[in-house]
């Protein structure tokens, strides 16, 4: 993929992860390197393909594991 995802090519990625990874009863951050390990897609492209909702939710999910440390939240 040589040009910059749209904004249709996200969202269908970005969804069928969320969908894999629902199946699969695993983190968005499995299904991601799942889909790349079965597609021999490069785990750099997949970033590109993950939308901000998505994204921040791969962040929650490793917050609760400690694998990234927790961001200061405001409660609201």
């Amino acid at each position: 993929m040589s040009s910059k995802p749209n904004k249709d090519e996200i969202l269908k990625f970005s969804t069928m992860i969320d969908r894999l990874a629902i199946e699969l009863d695993t983190t968005i951050l499995d299904a991601v390197v799942h889909h790349c390990e079965d597609t021999g897609l490069e785990i750099e492209v997949a970033g590109t393909l993950l939308s901000n909702a998505i994204k921040a939710k791969i962040r929650e999910q490793s917050e609760k594991v400690n694998l990234v440390k927790k961001q200061s939240r405001l409660p609201v």
